[in-house]
């Protein structure tokens, strides 16, 4: 059973950081693309950041220079490390792990407010 938990959600002021991991079961994790979604209310859902099974990565404009994703195939374990965090930031963050199939965590909220 395949399974991508999502956990380090919270609410941060803006301007701080938080680090969100994805914990993934069930599949050999090293052959995935890994990707951290987020969706905000009444918006559709958006890619955020990804790392290919050969350590290439790429980001949504928005931030880059503020999001790092990395991850550690021996651990099963993705990460996405946020800094100088915005009230737009806010969303419920989702993992992605695609390869032949897309699977999908349940998410984990990061709310950006003062």
């Amino acid at each position: 059973q395949v399974q991508l938990v999502e956990s380090g959600g919270d609410l941060v002021q803006p301007g701080g950081s938080l680090r969100l991991s994805c914990a993934a079961s069930g599949i050999s994790f090293r052959l995935y693309t890994m990707g951290w979604y987020r969706q905000a209310p009444g918006k559709q859902r958006e890619l955020v950041a990804a790392i290919t099974s050969g350590g290439s990565t790429n980001y949504v404009d928005s931030v880059k220079g503020r999001f790092t994703i990395s991850r550690d195939n021996a651990k099963n374990t993705v990460y996405l490390q946020m800094n100088s965090l915005k009230p737009e930031d806010t969303a419920v963050y989702y993992c992605n792990a695609g390869w032949r199939i897309s699977y999908w965590g349940r998410g984990t909220q990061v709310t950006v407010s003062s």
